[in-house]
């Protein structure tokens, strides 16, 4: 039977169709070492690793049965009768001297542009010309195809556990994901058993009055009370600027050991630190109840490994932007992540995505834009823990993982932080038109997580 996109998925690719400067795609660049004789790989070396690989993965050869959302029931899966991986991977060679400079306005050019809908939702690039003699794999996948957490599983079919090609994950099957009934009336009848189901089990009941109640919370908090106006919500262009900021997990433990809190605390508190920064540059005074970043929250169960579509809900964090002392900022960012952690808010976002997967889909892109409005939310913030050991493609081992991470229309920057076998980076997507600036918050979170390791060492000496 053909695989339904769930309402979330779908939101993915209706917030592109609703704005065309919205890009809806993840990515990573893996950076690799030269292979174990030397060089890097021949693009038909590269080409023959990668389908190899995605035999483990039968959605990569699938494409959308319709490549607009609407009407009465969601676009499915079905199989790609003309596939042809060539039409997904590429070849390309930075220009010399292959730094970072030129590494970044690669990336920033490459994720400016859309996937074609009508071909399964990915691309690859085999990066050559990298400086030290390294090369790259970057890619793209469509957000309606897998989310954040999902992608990093999937990475494990493309990569190896040594030197010696292993194959990866490859012996597991790809789960499709759970089948999602497009009927209307089915979905009426659905909600009535529910609540005769509730009748017969009062326990049920209760769980159904704890959702309602932090969706409620979760409105009247972070809807009906607008997020700040700010700067970096205005109407972006479709062009992107990329950049990067590097720390090792070491140093980022260092600072949770000593101050408290968590790897995530450090990672937001460099980010508020970052952001405070460009909007003092920009001669703006910083909200006083903060930025409202959304977060991403994973709900993928443990053991779901290569399922694919997305699992996941929103927190929404404040960010104390306002706060000048490094240590009171780091301390309110914690108190707001304790608060979150002991409150509904999760279970409100999770209960809201439910409500709006109600909607049938001629009315959802309403709904999908209310979540992703910069009325809720100013930045997004996600973390995404990768493997603490060493990988390989090819026998070439990877050195590092850049992540990114979609903004929606009228959001101008997204930060994904992701951490691989000791390090750590943070990756800045932002809009090239109304974001010239990013390294002013690239500079600011550099000096924000340097100012907390100072604390840190200042803590651990009066210890």
């Amino acid at each position: 039977m053909a695989q339904h996109l769930t309402p979330l998925d779908a939101t993915f690719l209706e917030l592109e169709e609703s704005d065309e400067t919205a890009h809806m795609h993840i990515g990573a660049l893996l950076v690799f070492d030269p292979l174990p004789g030397g060089g890097t790989p021949s693009f038909e070396e590269g080409l023959a690793h990668l389908e190899q690989r995605i035999e483990a993965l039968p959605r990569y050869r699938q494409r959308l049965s319709e490549p607009r959302t609407g009407g009465l029931s969601w676009p499915s899966w079905e199989a790609d009768d003309e596939f042809d991986i060539r039409n997904h991977v590429h070849r390309a060679a930075l220009p010399a001297p292959g730094g970072e400079s030129e590494l970044m306005e690669w990336l920033g050019n490459y994720w400016s542009h859309r996937l074609d809908r009508r071909r399964p939702l990915w691309d690859a690039v085999l990066l050559e010309g990298l400086e030290k003699g390294r090369w790259a794999i970057c890619t793209k996948t469509h957000h309606c195809l897998v989310d954040g957490v999902g992608s990093l599983d999937i990475g494990y079919v493309l990569l190896d556990t040594s030197r010696r090609p292993n194959g990866g994950w490859a012996e597991h099957a790809a789960k499709p994901p759970d089948e999602d009934d497009p009927n209307v009336l089915q979905r009426l009848l659905h909600g009535a058993r529910s609540g005769l189901d509730a009748a017969v089990h009062p326990h049920r009941l209760t769980e159904m009055i704890h959702h309602s109640k932090a969706l409620a919370e979760l409105i009247v908090r972070d809807e009906l009370v607008a997020a700040p106006h700010s700067s970096l919500n205005r109407p972006i262009s479709s062009e992107r600027r990329y950049a990067v900021v590097h720390a090792t997990l070491k140093q980022v433990k260092d600072v949770k050991n000593a101050l408290g809190g968590t790897v995530n605390d450090v990672a937001l508190a460099s980010v508020t630190g970052g952001l405070r920064r460009l909007l003092l540059a920009r001669g703006e005074e910083p909200p006083e109840r903060g930025l409202r970043a959304m977060v991403p929250m994973n709900i993928r169960p443990a053991g779901d490994q290569l399922s694919l579509g997305n699992q996941i809900t929103s927190l929404f964090v404040h960010l104390p932007v306002a706060e000048p002392e490094p240590e009171h900022r780091y301390r309110l960012s914690m108190a707001e992540a304790e608060g979150l952690k002991s409150g509904t808010q999760a279970i409100g976002g999770e209960t809201l995505l439910q409500v709006a997967g109600v909607a049938p889909p001629v009315l959802h892109s309403f709904l999908a834009r209310s979540l992703f409005a910069s009325r809720l939310f100013n930045v997004t913030v996600t973390n995404v823990p990768g493997p603490q050991i060493p990988l390989y493609a090819m026998g070439a081992k990877l050195r590092e993982i850049y992540p990114l991470v979609p903004i929606a229309a009228e959001h101008a920057i997204g930060i994904a932080v992701m951490s691989y076998n000791g390090h750590i980076v943070f990756g800045v997507n932002a809009d090239r038109d109304t974001v010239p600036d990013v390294d002013e918050l690239v500079d600011g979170i550099r000096e924000s997580f340097a100012e907390l390791r100072r604390l840190a060492r200042k803590a651990g000496a009066a210890a």
